[in-house]
Formats: structure tokens, sequence, C-alpha cells
């Protein structure tokens, strides 16, 4: 099993200063965002629970899925959520060759513009996996580099969904930016945990912020 952080540590914060990890803000405002789609079996329903507790929120999206699934792409858009660049096949940043990574990320963004009409300032690295020259090149070309303060890890299909939600609930503080999968991975675990930890999260104050793009 991969190992990884539910809550990022302030010590990677501030050695990585050049990435978004969380949002300061004085209200209790947190950030939802969803990786890896759009997929039809997954996203729709996504929306819909955002749409119910009237939240907006900020989908990282793989290029790829985006050309194989561009209804699903047009839902997010016409739902007035945000989307962000999440490369065209979901690299690993660590073990792909620099122009290759760089050229990726540019196919996602045209992959976005198809259906957005102009690109995305946003970008999340997949696995959080990224050079130090990559993240120099995609800042030259006016990416804002989103990671994250709350890993849900619904994507870990050897933990319980129970175990998911509690992730969030025990970890999410202001400013926190919060990921979950619309993947099919991911399914079981966020379909269980996403719900809830809106429900909680609305009884402890919190609001749902878009992130500033």
């Amino acid at each position: 099993m991969t190992f990884y952080w539910v809550k990022t540590r302030w010590f990677i914060k501030k050695f990585f200063g050049g990435f978004i990890w969380n949002v300061a803000r004085r209200e209790k405002t947190v950030y939802l965002t969803f990786d890896d789609g759009p997929i039809p079996e997954v996203t729709p329903w996504v929306l819909d629970i955002l749409k119910k507790h009237d939240i907006k929120a900020t989908f990282f999206c793989i290029g790829d899925n985006i050309d194989k699934n561009p209804e699903t792409f047009k839902q997010i858009l016409e739902a007035g959520h945000a989307v962000g660049n999440h490369t065209y096949n979901h690299l690993n940043g660590w073990s792909a060759d620099d122009t290759i990574y760089l050229a990726n990320t540019d196919l996602c963004q045209e992959a976005i513009k198809k259906y957005k009409g102009n690109g995305t300032c946003l970008f999340r690295p997949p696995y959080g996996k990224i050079s130090g020259r990559q993240a120099s090149a995609l800042r030259h070309k006016g990416f804002k580099l989103i990671m994250w303060d709350v890993l849900s890890a619904d994507f870990d299909q050897t933990i319980s969904p129970e175990k998911c939600l509690k992730n969030v609930i025990d970890n999410t503080t202001t400013g926190s930016i919060i990921i979950f999968h619309d993947s099919l991975k991911a399914q079981k675990n966020m379909q269980y945990a996403l719900p809830r930890a809106i429900e909680y999260l609305k009884k402890e104050g919190y609001r749902f912020g878009l992130l500033p793009y």
C-alpha cells in the first residue's frame, strides 16, 4: 500500500510554498474538489449532490476523459462549477519526461477549450507528484498549482467508507481544500462519504467556497 497523509503536514506546505494547499479565510469556509473525471457513471451523481446542497466545487479533469465523455463535462460547466487541468493521461510527474509532461498538460488544456471556450488557470498534478522544472514551467504558463489540505482517500479500496468519512470530518478546518474523486475506483467510498461529510460540515457552520481562479 502506498503511503499517504490524510492531513497535509505544515512542513510540507512550508517547504513547497509555491503550491496552494489551503485558502486563508477568516470565515468557516472549505473547498470541495474532485479529481479524475468526468465519468458518466459517477460525475452526474456528484453534480446532483452538489446541486441539492447549493454547493459549487472544482473538478480537476483528465483530458482523455473529457474527450471520451464530452456531455458529462458539459454538465459540470452548465452547473457553474470550476474546472482544472489534471493532465491528459493522468501522468506521474516524477517519472515522466518534462517535455512529455508539459505537452500532455497542453493536450488537456486544449480538451477543456473545446467545450469551455477558454482554458483554465488551475492545475493539480496527478498523485501530487510533479518535478520542480515542471512546476516552474506551468507557473510560467500562468497556472496556479492547487494541492490539498485534506485527502479523503476515497480511492483507497483497503479502507471502509466509514473511514473515508472520518478522514474528512476529523481533519477539515477553515480554509481546507478537500479532495474526493469522481472515478469508478473511488465510487463506493465517495458516494458514502461525500453527502455525510457535507451534512456534518454544514451543521458545524462551514460554508463551501469556490477556489479563486
